[in-house]
C-alpha cells in the first residue's frame, strides 16, 4: 500500500519502491527533498522546472556514481576536510541497515551517473564499508533514458518491481 498523505510517508527504499510501483516516484522525490532537516528545497524546484525521466530504486554499485560534493579539491562543491570528515563518520555510525537509508538521487550526465542529493551518505555508506546503495536516477532527455534503462536491463540492473 502506498501512503496517501505527506505525514505518513517515509523516507526510505521500501516505500520508494511502493510509489515507483504505483507510478508516483516524483511525487515521493519532491515530498522527500521538501522534508525534514535534509531538506533540498532548490533541488525540488529545480526538477520541477522541465519534464524528468526516472529510473529507480535501483541497488547499484557505488562505484557507479560520482559524487558532487567532498572535500577533494576536484568536487563541483568543496566542502571543508574536517567537518566533512566528522559529519560523514557521525552519520555512518547511525546507519544499521541499507534499505532503512533514502536512496541517492543521481542526475545521468553524458553516461555517468552524478550524485545531486546523497553525497553525505554515500561518504558514510564509503565508511561503512558498504559497497552498493539504492539510487533513483533522472534524465533530462527521453533518449537518454530509453538509451541507459536498455544498458542497464542489459547489465541486469532493474527498477525494483
Amino acid at each position: 500500500m502506498v501512503p496517501r498523505t505527506p505525514e505518513t510517508v517515509h523516507f526510505d527504499v521500501p516505500t520508494a519502491c511502493a510509489f515507483a510501483r504505483a507510478g508516483r516516484l516524483e511525487e515521493w522525490i519532491h515530498a522527500y527533498l521538501r522534508a525534514g532537516h535534509w531538506a533540498n528545497v532548490p533541488l525540488s524546484e529545480g526538477l520541477a522546472r522541465q519534464r524528468r525521466w526516472w529510473n529507480g530504486p535501483l541497488e547499484l554499485p557505488l562505484d557507479c556514481l560520482t559524487p558532487c560534493v567532498g572535500p577533494s579539491p576536484d568536487m563541483e562543491y568543496v566542502v571543508e576536510p574536517e567537518g566533512w570528515a566528522e559529519h560523514t563518520a557521525d552519520m555512518a555510525a547511525g546507519f544499521t541497515e541499507l534499505l532503512a537509508v533514502p536512496p541517492l538521487i543521481a542526475e545521468y550526465r553524458a553516461g555517468a551517473l552524478s550524485i545531486r542529493d546523497g553525497n553525505t551518505r554515500y561518504a558514510a555508506f564509503r565508511i561503512k564499508g558498504w559497497r552498493t546503495c539504492w539510487a533513483i536516477i533522472w534524465y533530462n532527455a527521453e533518449e537518454d533514458f530509453r538509451a541507459h534503462t536498455a544498458c542497464l536491463a542489459g547489465c541486469g540492473l532493474l527498477a525494483v518491481e
